[in-house]
Formats: C-alpha cells, structure tokens, sequence
C-alpha cells in the first residue's frame, strides 16, 4: 500500500473511532514500564545514595536507560510485527500500519478534550470546565477564571497540534507506523519523567531532550501549515507572522511556543501568564497582545484550527507520496 493512503486511511479511523475504550492502547503499556524502570531505578539510586547535589553526572547518564529500553524496545516490537504482517499478506502489513498510526495520533481526542471545556463555559458551568481542564493539564486549575480556562485550553490545543498530529504523520512519512509508534514512546517519556521536578532534574534530562529533538522539525513545519489555515479561515495571518517573531522564544519550550504564538496572534489574545503547579507558582512568559478578553469562542476557533490544519497536513503528505 502506498503510504499516503496508509497514512489517509490511519487519519479516518481516528475521526471515526477516536480512542475506543474497548482497544487497549499502546501508550498504557508504555507508562507501565516507563513506572516499572521508574521505580527500580529509584530503588537502586536510594540503595546507592545517589542525590541531584552528589551525582548530577552520573544520574543523567542513568537516566538514558529510560529512550534507550522504551523508545528502543517499542520500534523493535513495531517493526517486527509489521515485518510479520507484510510478510504474510502485504494488505495486511498495510492495515497494521495504518492501525498503529491511527493510535499515534490523536486529533479527534485532543478536539473532544477543547470542546468539552468550551461547552461547559458556553452554559456558565465553570467548575465543570475547571474539571475538564484539570483532565487535560498538569497545572492546578481550582478557582481559575474563564478568562485563564479559556487561556489553558487554547495553550492545550495549540500545542499539543505538534505532538498529537504533526510529528507522528511526519515520522510515519518517513518511517513508517514504527517510527510513528517510536515517536509516541518518547511523547509519553516526556510526559512521565520529563519535567523538572526534584526526582527528574537531571533522571529526566535525557527524555526532555529527545522530545525537544523529535519535535524540532515537527514544530517548525507547523509554521507554513498554520498560516495558510489562518488565512484559509480569515484569520489575522499577518499578526500571527509578528506574534511568533516577536514572542515564540519565550517560551520555556524551544518548540511549544511556535504553535501557542500563532495562534494568540490569529485569534488576538494573549496566553501565558501564570501557573500554579502542585502549590508552586511558574510564570511563564506572555505570547501575543490582549487585543481581545479571552472568551469560549477562542477555544472553538482553536478546535477548529487544529482540524483544519490536520487536513491541511495530511493533504500536503498525501501529496508528496504521490511525488515520490
């Protein structure tokens, strides 16, 4: 099968299916290990006495162990079941392939994720999107504002568009649904062991790192995409153009902020500010200008960016496939 139709056909059945709670995802298989090496290693380095002030260096070096088993030990598996596949009926490597894509990517999720909060704030349910919210980021959300709701949602949406649909169209382009699959492991290491906690300081260093790799590219190809999307939907292209120019590298993340400052720019808004995380407040720097109060109507445009520049990303693959 040619991989842009394998790639087509992995986008619908995530329109169609989403994340059935029936069909067990790989991404739980991959945090129980991640949990299980998580803890012996934190077991070995409290038998040892290891801290971040005595061991930096070599805590660092042990924290590779963590891409090398997982991110390595999913291609593997990947790529021997889909070589198993082709090798016995070439449609059915096929299908494979397109199933495992369909479970890297997540855009039909990460909408429902943007909508559930803005439905909760178009009937005036604020601490029910407060509880939507909460599912969806690491950051406290008791008491927020819809203003700062609002702001957290579109931050969620815009960024995660690299994560849950860019880059693993764009590794399954260039390697198939293992790299896709392998893509998503480094996505959830990052998840589990990539902050900067007092546990992953320098045990998470190694995962961080790779996920800023791997969305290097990624993040940056998101730039043309968006701006045809902006100007597509009618929205200010030339104002989310500066936005990135001028704010993108203040964010904390080499690659979040491109996606967050264009769409601040688009939709007039500004986002950033501060978050509390586990009691501890974290300011993070402002993307875009407050031109307008932030409102639910930015969180539905949002959505709707994010699937329009799906579509438009699939239909840019598409066409290369059919170039090469």
């Amino acid at each position: 099968m040619d991989w842009g139709l394998i790639i087509l056909f992995a986008c619908l059945l995530d329109v169609m299916c989403g994340d059935p709670r029936w069909l067990p995802h790989p991404v739980v298989g991959m945090g129980k290990v991640i949990s299980w090496m998580d803890r012996g290693i934190g077991w070995w380095l409290e038998k040892r006495g290891w801290s971040n002030e005595t061991h930096r260096v070599p805590i660092r070096w042990l924290g590779l162990s963590f891409p090398i088993v997982v991110v390595g030990g999913v291609w593997a598996v990947s790529a021997g079941l889909v070589h198993l596949a082709y090798g016995w009926q070439p449609l059915a490597g096929g299908m494979l392939e397109a199933m495992m894509i369909w479970l890297a990517i997540a855009p039909r999720g990460l909408a429902e994720a943007g909508l559930n909060i803005y439905r909760a704030l178009n009937k005036q349910e604020l601490e029910e999107a407060r509880r939507q919210l909460a599912m969806v980021v690491s950051r406290q959300t008791e008491g927020l504002d819809e203003g700062e709701v609002v702001r957290g949602g579109v931050e969620t949406v815009a960024e995660n568009l690299v994560d849950a649909v860019v880059a693993p169209l764009f590794f399954a382009a260039i390697g198939g649904a293992p790299l896709a699959m392998a893509y998503r492991a480094v996505n959830t290491l990052d998840a589990m062991v990539g902050y900067r906690s007092e546990r992953y300081l320098h045990l998470g260093t190694a995962s961080a790192r790779l996920d800023d790799l791997c969305n290097f590219i990624p993040a940056r190809m998101t730039i043309g995409v968006l701006l045809l999307v902006f100007w597509i939907m009618r929205l200010d292209v030339r104002q989310a153009w500066r936005t990135y120019r001028r704010d993108a590298h203040l964010h904390p993340s080499p690659n979040s902020g491109i996606p967050e400052s264009l769409v601040a720019g688009a939709l007039h808004i500004q986002l950033g500010g501060v978050n509390v995380y586990h009691g501890r407040l974290s300011e993070r720097a402002r993307l875009g200008d407050p031109i307008e109060p932030r409102q639910a109507k930015h969180l539905l445009q949002t959505v709707r960016v994010m699937w329009w520049a799906t579509g438009v990303w699939v239909a840019i693959l598409i066409g290369v496939s059919a170039l090469v």
